[in-house]
């Protein structure tokens, strides 16, 4: 992140202790809690003999596991500058994974994943590898035609991973989505399709009973009619 953290490194790896780390109170309290266990092997009663007994007791006991990317200059540079990242270390060097460790380690984080069928899921590991070990064979050709570096590290497979996991879970859950919708909108659909079905029954009733009013009405506009000309004739009748 910074590499100031590398200077107080280099302290540690070369002499266990990180200058001006603690005050003097405290360095004291130090002393004082070792000098029973170191007089019991002769070390001196001297505050500095002290000090320098646990300074080897941290030595002996603290243990540093530090990771460097070899890609770019950067770490030829800091080899330069803090010697003791080489001289004080042991080192492995974890070269390229092959193609059987890829699929392995496909598989163990494609677990988390829910897949309809573990055929699936050691065809996608297989393809997963198949990608990373083609980049590699990208970059040498880029190097060849472009005279520049391309590096793919396990890193960047792990990182396919990750990447076709949230982009998996992301197309679930749209479609997911799409899922719901469909099925709000058919529950809609059916309820609509019974209020029509029950309408359509209260309009047939509605029909049988206006058609009895209308004929019922018809009648009545008959026998209002007769009625009508009655009532003329004897209006005329009463005139003359």
């Amino acid at each position: 992140m910074n590499e100031k953290f590398l200077i107080d490194i280099n302290d540690i790896l070369s002499s266990g202790y990180v200058p001006e780390l603690f005050a003097q109170d405290e360095k004291d309290e130090i002393t004082g809690k070792v000098r029973s266990e170191a007089k019991s092997i002769g070390v001196p009663d001297i505050a500095e003999d002290l000090w320098n007994f646990y300074l080897d007791k941290t030595m002996k006991n603290l243990h540093l596991c530090l990771c460097f990317s070899p890609v770019s200059e950067k770490f030829r540079i800091r080899a330069r500058k803090f010697p003791a990242l080489i001289n004080c270390t042991s080192i492995d060097w974890f070269h390229e994974w092959p193609e059987d460790a890829l699929i392995g380690v496909a598989n163990r984080f494609l677990k988390e994943v829910e897949l309809p069928s573990d055929e699936l899921r050691e065809n996608l590991a297989k393809h997963m590898a198949f990608v990373h070990l083609s980049i590699g064979e990208a970059n040498i050709e880029f190097k060849r035609t472009e005279r520049r570096f391309n590096y793919t590290t396990p890193t960047f497979y792990l990182e396919l991973i990750n990447f076709y996991k949230m982009l998996l879970s992301k197309k679930q859950g749209v479609i997911t989505d799409q899922i719901d919708r469909l099925e709000k909108g058919l529950a809609i659909m059916a309820d609509t399709t019974s209020r029509v079905d029950n309408l359509k029954k209260e309009l047939e009733q509605t029909q049988k009973i206006v058609e009895v009013e209308k004929k019922q009405t018809q009648e009545l506009i008959e026998i209002v009619e007769e009625e009508t000309l009655k009532a003329n004739d004897e209006e005329e009748a009463a005139a003359k």
